[in-house]
C-alpha cells in the first residue's frame, strides 16, 4: 500500500511540474522576471527602525499580492502593522500559513562594496571575490552563479519574490492549488517582533491553519534541500561592574582603586570551564538526547573540521561532541565587552565601569527567565550585590562588589516532532522535486521569532530555507545567488502544488 501511495505521489508531482522538468528556458525567463521584481522591492529601504520605510514596503506588498489575486490587509498591532494576504478560501482544503518578513537590518553604506545597499548590484564570481557586471548581461544568458548584492536580497525579500513568482507559474500552468494559502509578513522581525505574541492572540481566527511554513534563513552548507523542525529562542542580559565614580589616573590609583574590568573578567570566567561548558548549576537541566535523537543529529552531514578551518580555530568548545549536538543545548555567549578606551583613544586610567553584553540562545527544554535567574544566582554566589539600576553613593560605600543586571524579554524556542505528517510531506515533496536527499535539521542555531504561532495556534511549524549559506545576512554585502532564486521558485512551486497523501 505504501508503495502504491508513493508512486501516486511521485506521478502527481512530476506531471504538474512540467515548467521545470521539461523547459529550463521557461524557468530562466521567470528568474529574469523575479530579478527585476526583486530589484524593485529592494530599492525600497526597509530598516526595521524606520516606521515610514515599513509603510512604503506594505504599499508595495499590497500591490504585488493584489495583482496575484490575494485579498490583503494590514493587521494593526501595538507598534507597526503586520501584512496579511490570503487566496479565496475553500472549506475542504487544508490550510498552509506561510511566514516571512520584509524588514531588514540597518545599513552602514561605508562598509558595502557598492554605492547604495538599496540599489541591487549584479556580480559574477572571480578568483579574488566578485566583480560587478551590468544587468544587461542577463539578456544573453542567466548564469546561476551570478549574485545579487543588496540589503534584504536574501533576508528576507528574496523569498517573498520567489513565492510571488511561483504563484505566477502556477497560474501560467493552469494549476489548481490544493491548499488554502495564507501569508503573514512581519515588518519588525529584525528587532525581535515584540508585537507578534499579542497580535497572534488578537487575530487568532484569521491566522488559523493546519501547518506553518517559515521561509527564512539559508539552506544547509551542502546546498541540498533543507527542512528544519525548530529554532532556538533568545534572551539577553547586560552586566555592568563598577570601580571609582570617575576614571582615575592609573599612576595615582592603580593598585588601589578597584578595577571593574578585572572584576567583570573574573566574573565572566567563573561561568564556563576551560572547554566552554557552562558551569552554572542547573543550566543544562532537562535535556536528554537518546539514540533516536542522536541518529537524527548525525544524519546531517556537517564537516566539523571544515567549519573549524572556515572560522579559523583549532578546537571547538565541548558543549556537544559535534556541531549539531552543540545546538541542542542553551548557549551563554559574550556578544560584546567594553571598558575604558582602546586603540588610538587608549589612556592610562582606571575605568569607572565595565560592561558585558550576553545573549542566551534557548532550546524548548529551557525557559529563558529561569536561565537568567540562574545566572543572577551564580553572580550573587560570587560575592556580588546584584541590582537593576546604577548604584547610588550609599550602595557603592556599602558593598565591595556591585553588578547591575539589565534583562531583555524572552523569545521562545520551538521544535516540531520529526515524525509529523506535514514534515514528512515537505521532505517527500522536496526529495522528489530535486531528486536528492533532504537535509533534516532538528533545531537550528538561529532564532526566528514565531514561537507565538506555535504556542497560540497549536500548529506544527517547519522552516524551509531558500537562500545560499554564504549570503552575509545582517552584514555588509548581503547577497543572493541567482541559482538560489531559481531554487526557491521551484521549492515554493512544488510545495504549493502537491497534494498531501
Amino acid at each position: 500500500m505504501f508503495t502504491i501511495k508513493r508512486l501516486i505521489f511521485i506521478f502527481a508531482l512530476t506531471t504538474c511540474f512540467s515548467v521545470f522538468s521539461q523547459d529550463s528556458t521557461a524557468l530562466k525567463s521567470k528568474v529574469s522576471d523575479a530579478i527585476n521584481e526583486l530589484r524593485d522591492f529592494v530599492s525600497i529601504p526597509n530598516d526595521a527602525l524606520n516606521a515610514d520605510a515599513i509603510d512604503d514596503n506594505i504599499l508595495w506588498l499590497k500591490k504585488k499580492f493584489g495583482e496575484r489575486g490575494f485579498n490583503t490587509t494590514e493587521l494593526e498591532t501595538e507598534n507597526l502593522p503586520l501584512f496579511f494576504a490570503a487566496l479565496p478560501m475553500v472549506d475542504d482544503k487544508p490550510t498552509m500559513l506561510i511566514y516571512m518578513h520584509f524588514d531588514g537590518q540597518s545599513v552602514d553604506p561605508s562598509k558595502w562594496n557598492q554605492p547604495n545597499p538599496y540599489k541591487t548590484v549584479l556580480k559574477k564570481p572571480v578568483d579574488d571575490g566578485f566583480e560587478t557586471i551590468p544587468f544587461d548581461t542577463l539578456d544573453v544568458d542567466i548564469d546561476y552563479n551570478y549574485r545579487l548584492f543588496g540589503r534584504s536580497t536574501s533576508d528576507d525579500k528574496g523569498p517573498i519574490v520567489m513565492f510571488l513568482t511561483a504563484i505566477d507559474l502556477l497560474k501560467k500552468d493552469n494549476q489548481e492549488i490544493p491548499f488554502n494559502i495564507k501569508v503573514i509578513l512581519d515588518g519588525e522581525e529584525e528587532k525581535g517582533s515584540k508585537p507578534l505574541p499579542q497580535a497572534v492572540k488578537q487575530y487568532r481566527e484569521l491566522l488559523e491553519a493546519d501547518f506553518l511554513v517559515i521561509a527564512d534563513g539559508p539552506v544547509h552548507v551542502s546546498a541540498n534541500p533543507t527542512v528544519v523542525y525548530g529554532c532556538r529562542g533568545i534572551t539577553s542580559m547586560t552586566l555592568t561592574t563598577y570601580g571609582p565614580i570617575k576614571p582615575q589616573h592609573s599612576g595615582h590609583y592603580g593598585n588601589y582603586a578597584p578595577n571593574p574590568g578585572f572584576q567583570l573578567s573574573q566574573l565572566l570566567a567563573s561561568m564556563k570551564d576551560s572547554e566552554g561548558r557552562v558551569v552554572i548549576e542547573g543550566y543544562y537541566d532537562g535535556i536528554s538526547l537518546d539514540d533516536t535523537v542522536q541518529e537524527v543529529l548525525k544524519s546531517v552531514l556537517d564537516d566539523d573540521s571544515a567549519i573549524a578551518e572556515k572560522l579559523q580555530f583549532k578546537s571547538p568548545e565541548k558543549v556537544g561532541a559535534f556541531y549539531q549536538e552543540a545546538l541542542q543545548y542553551p548557549s551563554l555567549n559574550i556578544r560584546g565587552l567594553g571598558s575604558g578606551w582602546i586603540g588610538a583613544k587608549k589612556r592610562t586610567i582606571v575605568p569607572e565601569s565595565a560592561t558585558a553584553e550576553l545573549d542566551l540562545r534557548l532550546v524548548p527544554e529551557t525557559d529563558g527567565t529561569r536561565l537568567k535567574n540562574l545566572v543572577k544566582t551564580h553572580i550573587s554566589k560570587q560575592g556580588y550585590h546584584v541590582i537593576d539600576h546604577i548604584p547610588s553613593k550609599e550602595e557603592r560605600l556599602n558593598y565591595d562588589k556591585i553588578v547591575t543586571v539589565m534583562e531583555s524579554g524572552v523569545t521562545d524556542a520551538f521544535r516540531t516532532n520529526s515524525d509529523n505528517p506535514y514534515g514528512k510531506f515537505l521532505v517527500e515533496t522536496l526529495q522528489t522535486a530535486f531528486d536528492t536527499d533532504v537535509v533534516q535539521i532538528r533545531i537550528m542555531g538561529g532564532t526566528v521569532p514565531i514561537a507565538p504561532f506555535i504556542n497560540e495556534l497549536k500548529v506544527p511549524a517547519f522552516i524551509v530555507p531558500m537562500v545560499n549559506p554564504d549570503n552575509n545576512q545582517h552584514s555588509p554585502n548581503e547577497n543572493l545567488k541567482v541559482g538560489q532564486l531559481a531554487y526557491g521558485i521551484k521549492t515554493f512551486y512544488s510545495i504549493i502544488n502537491t497534494n498531501i497523501k
